[in-house]
């Protein structure tokens, strides 16, 4: 199975780094460097996955990608 990606991003709002999973609804963590805010969402992506399954829901497919990794047709 391909990993979920993850966003990192200085929230100037909220004066810390934010991580989040767009696969994963809600899955959001925060720090005050980017490191610390992917451990953080790491150990909260593990939370949501054991949720889901304790539910008896399937996880979702990873399908997000960002723009830079989208590709155009070519002529």
């Amino acid at each position: 199975m391909k990993d979920y990606h993850i966003n990192i991003f200085y929230s100037e709002e909220d004066g810390l780094y934010i991580a989040d999973i767009p696969d994963l609804k809600y899955c959001s963590a925060a720090g005050d460097t980017p490191e610390e805010a992917l451990q953080e969402v790491l150990v909260a992506k593990q939370a949501w996955l054991e949720t889901t399954k304790l539910e008896g829901r399937l996880a979702p497919i990873p399908k997000y990608k960002p723009a830079i990794y989208q590709t155009v047709a070519r002529s």
